[in-house]
């Protein structure tokens, strides 16, 4: 399995489990509640420098909304659970990961006629190992 996508299913699987609706691929429905999770953009940079295993860094964005700008706590709560269920990912079946960098943004977003609050949580993962 390409390495990218184990560790998406892990951190899908991972979020999944503290209970938030969880969507990739793309954004959800209009009519869908608030607050959710969307997993989305998602790099795979490969390091060609070694012969005798695989050895990338992957880069993965989560985002949070909330329709209450007066929930910013509930937003920051979520992205800090969020950031340690991903922080407990090193081992994804195939392949073993160390997290380098976990970045946390809670912007406003007016895109929508009701004001939201996105949480982006910008990870970066270092693929150590595997078995090919």
């Amino acid at each position: 399995m390409d390495p990218q996508q184990e560790l998406f299913a892990s951190i899908r699987t991972a979020i999944e489990s503290l209970g938030y609706d969880v969507y990739d691929g793309a954004l959800p429905p209009e009519d869908t509640p608030y607050p959710f999770v969307y997993i989305g953009e998602s790099q795979l940079v490969d390091d060609m420098g070694n012969k005798s295993q695989i050895l990338a860094n992957v880069y993965q964005t989560v985002h949070v909304w909330h329709n209450n700008v007066r929930r910013r706590g509930d937003v920051s709560s979520m992205l800090f659970a969020i950031k340690a269920a991903c922080r407990g990912i090193t081992d994804t079946g195939i392949y073993s990961w160390w997290i380098r960098a976990c970045d946390q943004r809670i912007l406003s977003d007016s895109t929508t006629k009701t004001p939201l609050l996105h949480g982006v949580i910008e990870l970066e993962y270092k693929l150590i190992g595997g078995k090919v």
